[in-house]
């Protein structure tokens, strides 16, 4: 793990006239394309015919022209981007999840990821369901299309159903007639809409994929929000809204979203110069030019550089063509990735104390390789400045610390990770200013749980990754063994 990996992307489109939806998607999955790069897909609603399309890979990678295509033009769409924090990388896994029920077809796309979803799962699997993929948006379609059986209609199911999901859960849901959004009460994840010139409705999880398709920002889903456009317009449930208090992601702005982006009001680049400013502020050093680590690192760099009076500089360049050290969800194809993804600039680091901005430190490992790149670069001193607070605590809302076992903090102290990774000096943005990066008010409404520890709902039972693979984790037998002390014996008539 060199970097926190955040699950997908989604996206939806709803026009009253037939247009090229494939192509739009096509365009809004492609800049949502940081949020997953394990595997895409697409889905064409043309007057209740789906036609779909997914597979492994970038967006440009997935979706041929030849495929685009034959998904054709139509007048709703959905469309996702996955990285996997449930479920291991296969084309069953991909998204957007088809159902067909006796009351019609559905598609689901999720971003997030459910607390309770081996109870829900196992739930369902003792009512007769029977899964085809590991991951926990299959549960989600599981309960909507059941609640869809007993209802008058889709947005009916799709409200009685969030009071079943407990955790992250940032949906996009198509029927043949109706394209719904959904964001979960405590609005872990983000979820927007936005409108064409010609009243076409978008839903994407940041406002960049609305830009691309050109839609223009309306405004971002409350959470607990539920959003229907059908032929007879938008409107919206509020009945799961302020039920709770938002626990919207702290590090969406610090690393997540592209700095183009606004989330709930606040925009993506300024949560990040404030983040280096007030690093500035905390973490004050004698040094020569501060340099930026792309991509999430750079407007943290210049905003730590303005407050420093320090020169930025740009010391470090990035291959555009590779993407996020995640895109090999192997450790070693990751460190191998790094080797080649970054290279610098000697000019602007030799000879020079430099004041070096990252958004994390999780195992270390990834950092130290940047150090040394640095150190070979000629740099007199290096002094390290991260945005965001030591990871301390597992995340269970849709990115991928599942254990603290590979946390470098929970180990080391900060001394010690200095040490680790090679630098005269290190600094981590505190837990107080990092809850003010995007509106400047701690009590605005973030989860900061991977930071101090304090969860917004109940944990999960289960939580590691793969809980749902073909070989059976210890957690996820103890969950199935209604006694805690009777060893599970896969050849038992209870377990069989």
């Amino acid at each position: 793990m060199g970097k926190i990996n955040d699950e997908c992307g989604v996206f939806g489109m709803y026009s009253k006239t037939t247009k090229p939806l494939a192509k739009l998607t096509y365009y809004g999955l492609f800049a949502l394309q940081h949020r997953g790069q394990e595997s895409a897909g697409i889905v064409v609603n043309d007057e209740g015919v789906f036609r779909f399309y997914r597979e492994l890979g970038l967006v440009s990678e997935a979706m041929t022209k030849e495929q685009l295509d034959r998904l054709g033009d139509g007048q709703m769409s959905c469309g996702h981007v996955r990285y996997s924090t449930s479920g291991i990388t296969n084309r069953i896994n991909a998204q957007p999840i088809v159902v067909n029920h006796v009351k019609g077809r559905m598609a689901l796309c999720h971003n997030g990821n459910l607390v309770n979803s081996t109870e829900l799962r196992r739930n369902l699997e003792l009512e007769g369901c029977i899964f085809q993929s590991t991951t926990d948006t299959e549960a989600i379609s599981y309960v909507i299309t059941r609640e869809r059986l007993k209802t008058k209609s889709i947005e009916e199911a799709v409200t009685n159903s969030v009071e079943k999901l407990h955790g992250a859960f940032s949906l996009v849901i198509m029927s043949p007639s109706k394209l719904i959004a959904v964001r979960d009460p405590h609005g872990f994840r983000p979820l927007c809409y936005g409108e064409t010139e010609d009243g076409s409705v978008v839903f994407a999880s940041e406002s960049c994929a609305l830009d691309a398709v050109g839609a223009k920002l309306v405004r971002d889903l409350e959470p607990g929000e539920i959003m229907v456009m059908d032929q007879n317009g938008l409107r919206s449930i509020k009945d799961h809204c302020k039920t709770v208090k938002p626990s919207t992601c702290v590090f969406e702005y610090i690393y997540f979203a592209r700095p183009d982006s606004i989330i709930d009001g606040a925009s993506v680049h300024d949560a990040r110069m404030r983040a280096g400013e007030f690093l500035a502020e905390e973490h004050p050093v004698d040094a020569d030019v501060v340099i930026g680590v792309p991509d999430s690192g750079l407007d943290a760099a210049v905003g730590y550089s303005r407050k420093s009076g320090i020169p930025y500089g740009i010391g470090l360049i990035k291959n555009k063509y590779i993407g996020r050290t995640f895109i090999a969800p192997g450790q070693t194809e990751r460190e191998n990735l790094v080797k080649i993804k970054l290279n610098t600039i000697r000019s602007e680091i030799e000879g020079k104390r430099v004041v070096l901005i990252d958004d994390s430190i999780v195992r270390g490992t990834t950092s130290a390789r940047l150090v040394k790149l640095v150190r070979e670069a000629g740099a007199k001193e290096i002094h390290m400045r991260i945005t965001a607070p030591p990871f301390l605590y597992p995340c269970y809302y849709g990115t991928d610390i599942d254990s603290q076992d590979n946390l470098i903090a929970c180990h080391h102290t900060v001394d010690e990770i200095a040490k680790i990774i090679g630098v005269d000096s290190l600094g981590y943005l505190s837990v107080e200013n990092v809850l003010r990066i995007a509106k400047n008010d701690p009590n605005a409404g973030y989860c900061a749980a991977c930071f101090n520890g304090q969860y917004s709902t109940e944990l999960p039972s289960v939580s590691e990754k793969n809980r749902f693979e073909e070989k059976i984790p210890k957690a996820w037998r103890d969950a199935h063994t209604d006694d805690p002390n009777k060893k599970w014996n896969p050849n038992s008539e209870a377990n069989a």
